[in-house]
């Protein structure tokens, strides 16, 4: 038995056949499926680790999703309580590296704060894992490209990687962060 899509001409929405309508010969409009929206430059970054900006109400389905176990939060602020509360009831664990987000070239970004952030993203126990400060650019990016170079990575795809989601905004501080960053003594 071929199952065919169906195209409801009233209203131009598209479903899928199921066994009710195959029997019936008159479509299911009862399902309700909830839309997921991903936060702005969400990616995957490697099988079980996700970056992203801040999420917001509007991106817990998609989050929950994704059955998260763990929360990486680049940022100093508080997190918010609504967010503590969706973390709580789907018993996701937060991580917060405060680490302050500067647009000035000479401010040094916090080195033992990136490699205790990246103890915890490299342990498997922690996966599904999401990355994340304000925006998903400087100190994500910042920390993505760390354990980029721990997978040996060129430091052409790094940047490549990190220029596609800082875009106009990338900072020759942040790249020059990671360049010398030495992921040797941190093992994935």
């Amino acid at each position: 038995m071929k199952l065919e899509q169906q195209v409801n001409h009233e209203n131009g929405c598209a479903d899928m056949c199921n066994l009710s309508t195959m029997a019936t010969g008159k479509l299911d409009t009862t399902v309700v499926v909830d839309e997921l929206y991903p936060p702005v430059n969400f990616s995957m970054v490697d099988y079980g680790i996700y970056r992203s900006s801040f999420p917001d109400s509007s991106h817990f389905s998609f989050l929950k999703s994704l059955n998260l176990r763990s929360i990486v939060y680049l940022c100093t602020e508080t997190y918010p309580d609504h967010n503590l509360e969706f973390l709580k009831s789907n018993r996701i664990q937060l991580f917060q590296f405060g680490i302050k987000g500067t647009k000035e070239p000479f401010v040094d970004i916090p080195e033992d704060t990136i490699r205790e952030a990246l103890k915890v993203v490299i342990d498997v126990r922690n996966h599904p894992l999401l990355i994340h400060c304000k925006r998903g650019k400087h100190r994500t990016g910042c920390l993505v490209g760390c354990l980029r170079k721990m997978q040996r990575w060129s430091l052409l795809s790094i940047f490549d990687e990190y220029q596609m989601f800082a875009a106009a905004k990338a900072r020759v501080s942040d790249q020059r962060f990671m360049e010398l960053f030495d992921a040797s003594s941190l093992k994935k």
